[in-house]
């Protein structure tokens, strides 16, 4: 039996190169970011809820892209609360912190 190597395709760091200099150069602040992270969420959820509506009035028929959709929303508001959770933890201690 032959085993054929790995055919890979190369990688661009285009668009790595890109984030790291918007972020040196300080284009957006911390709320930005956050703003920006929440409205997709939200964004998320709302295709999540057309998804099930339109299941639910026979425009899909197809139930995979309604569970796609509500696995989706539901990581991105499980892993924004752990960030919520991760960014008070952070600041009561640097509240607990002695000056």
């Amino acid at each position: 039996m032959r085993v054929e190597g790995l055919k890979l395709t190369p990688v661009s760091s285009a668009g790595i190169e890109q984030n790291a200099s918007e972020v040196a150069s300080g284009s957006k602040n911390f709320g930005e970011f956050l703003t920006e992270a929440l409205g997709e969420v939200n964004q998320l959820q709302n295709d999540s809820a057309k998804a099930s509506f339109d299941l639910a009035a026979g425009k899909l028929q197809d139930v995979s892209q309604v569970t796609i959709a509500a696995e989706k929303a539901n990581i991105a508001i499980q892993l924004t609360m752990q960030v919520r959770n991760k960014m008070i933890d952070a600041y009561q201690e640097v509240m607990r912190m002695q000056v």
